[in-house]
């Protein structure tokens, strides 16, 4: 039987939107460790189940693929993001404290 890890990714560090991060990712757990190839020095993997990754548009059906194909999952929720309404007005309020050094 073969672990998978659903959940939401987070966007990356070269994103400003949220595009890529609404979609639910099925992905199995690494079984083996990486080695390194002796020849040529390069990490390689014998787990090729690592290289595949599913992508599903809602929770519910990743969690239905995995129990179709017999796969013990664990689901991470995400982190629900707290967006504060800001205006660029209020970087010019007057009433506000501003040290200069």
């Amino acid at each position: 039987m073969m672990d998978v890890r659903i959940y939401q990714p987070t966007k990356t560090a070269m994103q400003s939107g949220r595009a890529k991060t609404k979609r639910w990712k099925l992905e199995f757990v690494q079984r083996s460790g990486n080695y390194v190839e002796p020849l040529m020095g390069w990490v390689g993997m014998r787990d090729t189940q690592q290289q595949l990754n599913l992508w599903f548009e809602t929770q519910e059906q990743a969690i239905i693929y995995a129990q179709e194909h017999g796969l013990r999952y664990s689901v991470q929720e995400p982190h629900k993001k707290i967006m504060r309404p800001k205006s660029y007005a209020s970087n010019f309020r007057y009433d506000q404290v501003r040290k200069t050094s």
